[in-house]
């Protein structure tokens, strides 16, 4: 069975981060891995927005977690009985299958009506013993149950069978002494027994293995005269699995999960009760299956490949419990931790895309046209049009030449790229759109970033921006927060910022500050730039 691989980038995603997963998944599809699916944390900001219509592309699935849950274990998927199945039915498959300690019953519409075991139709049975009596039998359950058909006239019609069981075996005297009008009567060739019977108005005849069923065919009367070729104790028993499987079943009390119910919760939930076994509902609310005990001890994992970063803060929540298959980045090593080998390509290159883009050629591949020119793109997203310290030569012959499979100018698609994003959108939301958070030292710190071609225009909101970012940095108690407003043209970046001044003053080497807000001349990358300046003066 081929498992599904999610491969992801990081949380608040810009477009490397975005069209990287799309173009490793690619290329693990396209050499015969099949199950490569790329997966986003967050919502694709304008700017990645804008290159997926561009070039045709859909976003990524959204994923919000990793963590496993019941839909990652193979629980069982036995048969689900309508609530109307008579009980024998239910315990001919159980027989059939001795792994199975519990079939859910369902309604109409496949929701969940309750469970029945193994034990709960034994002690069903064994009450029968006590209380020899069946209650609404349908007669549908009872012809099924006991092979049978009705001899009475066919104007006579029957729906239900009721009353106390009685087995009418030879006796001297009177036959049928003490039982009360209404009963069930089972009886052979006691024609007495049977006239008896038809007196004393008895809810049911059942003759077992009787010729007698010649004499009275076709009789019109009341009480529904039955033939069946069992014995009478088999029909006996029969009759009493008759029964609607919904008169066993339990229905109280009942504990169930939902596919996208984690495992932690459901370990847990398991341990306070005493059932073996659970049943499993969809997001309608339907049975699809149920769950035991030994389906939790060796839960099948997701399986992750994580694209452009490699810090746990910046990934997916609940990565310690996901297979992780490898990490493709193009950032310093961070905190991700595996207790086994995977494969790593960590590369100083520009762009994440760079590193797959070679892959392709390493592996004798070349991208389709459409998905050139969004890697292409991509690369120029991250390069800043070549112009950020991150750049390298290769990430600029790598671009030309997808740029050429795409049959698109390269310098157009740049202005075309950090033309796409929206200044009008509300503080916040461009605030968070490409935000990241570090750990320095004991610093605890939030950067995000927005490429444009008028900071002018960006910088006439700054109240706006600080009044967000102080909100953001007492919720999450950030020692700082940054906004880096980069111009492409300027080659530099507008710094606001809140914190201690003389950080930023002896970290970039900038004069006095008065105000919130600085420019530097030539920083335009987070993490090559900003980022290691503060590491250096935070030791």
């Amino acid at each position: 069975m081929q498992h599904t691989t999610y491969v992801c980038g990081h949380r608040n995603p810009d477009t490397d981060s975005i069209v990287a997963a799309m173009a490793y998944a690619s290329l693990c599809n396209a050499l015969g891995d099949n199950g490569y699916v790329p997966a986003r944390l967050g919502q694709v900001n304008d700017e990645t927005s804008f290159l997926l219509k561009r070039f045709g592309f859909e976003p990524p699935v959204l994923i919000s977690t990793v963590r496993t849950q019941v839909k990652d274990i193979e629980f069982d998927r036995p048969p689900r009985l309508n609530k109307n199945v008579p009980v024998s039915h239910a315990w001919e498959i159980m027989q059939e299958d001795q792994n199975l300690s519990a079939l859910p019953v369902t309604n109409e519409d496949d929701t969940l009506f309750g469970m029945v075991t193994g034990s709960g139709i034994a002690e069903s049975d064994m009450r029968a013993i006590q209380v020899p009596v069946v209650h609404d039998a349908p007669i549908f359950n009872v012809l099924s149950a006991l092979e049978g058909h009705i001899i009475n006239c066919d104007e006579d019609v029957f729906d239900t069978v009721s009353g106390e069981v009685v087995i009418a075996l030879p006796t001297p005297g009177e036959c049928l002494r003490g039982v009360k009008d209404g009963a069930v009567v089972l009886c052979g060739q006691q024609e007495d027994v049977v006239e008896k019977a038809l007196e004393l108005k008895a809810s049911c005849i059942i003759l077992c293995q009787s010729n007698l069923a010649e004499k009275y065919n076709g009789i019109s009367s009341s009480t529904c005269v039955i033939t069946t070729p069992y014995d009478a104790w088999r029909a006996a028993r029969m009759l009493y699995q008759a029964t609607p499987v919904s008169r066993i079943a339990k229905t109280d009390d009942l504990v169930c999960f939902h596919l996208d119910d984690f495992l932690d919760d459901v370990r847990e939930a398991v341990v306070q009760s005493r059932y073996r076994s659970y049943p499993v509902l969809d997001a309608d609310d339907k049975v699809i299956g149920t769950l035991s005990r030994y389906h939790l001890l060796q839960p099948r994992r997701k399986r992750i490949v994580l694209v452009d970063h490699n810090e746990i803060g910046q990934s997916v929540p609940g990565l310690d419990q996901a297979e992780l298959i490898g990490i493709i980045d193009h950032h310093r090593l961070a905190d991700v931790q595996t207790g086994y080998p995977v494969f790593m390509r960590n590369e100083p290159v520009g762009s994440t895309n760079t590193i797959i883009a070679t892959m392709f050629q390493e592996h004798g591949l070349m991208p389709g046209e459409k998905l050139a020119g969004l890697m292409a793109a991509a690369i120029v997203s991250d390069t800043v049009m070549f112009k950020s310290p991150t750049t390298t030569p290769r990430d600029r012959r790598i671009a030309e030449r997808l740029a050429r499979i795409a049959g698109i100018d390269l310098e157009a698609l740049g202005r075309e790229v950090f033309s796409a994003s929206s200044a009008d959108k509300p503080a916040e939301v461009l605030l968070k759109t490409d935000f990241k958070e570090f750990h320095l030292a004991d610093h605890k710190l939030g950067i995000s970033q927005i490429t444009t071609m008028d900071s002018e225009h960006m910088l006439s909101r700054s109240e706006e921006f600080l009044q967000e970012m102080q909100k953001m940095k007492e919720t999450k108690n950030y020692d700082m927060v940054l906004l880096m407003i980069t111009d492409v043209l300027r080659e530099g970046t507008e710094l606001i910022f809140l914190g201690d001044k003389e950080v930023i003053r002896q970290a970039f080497s900038v004069g006095d500050i008065t105000d919130h807000n600085v420019f530097l001349k030539g920083i335009v990358s987070r993490k090559k730039q900003m980022v290691p300046a503060l590491a250096l003066l935070w030791g």
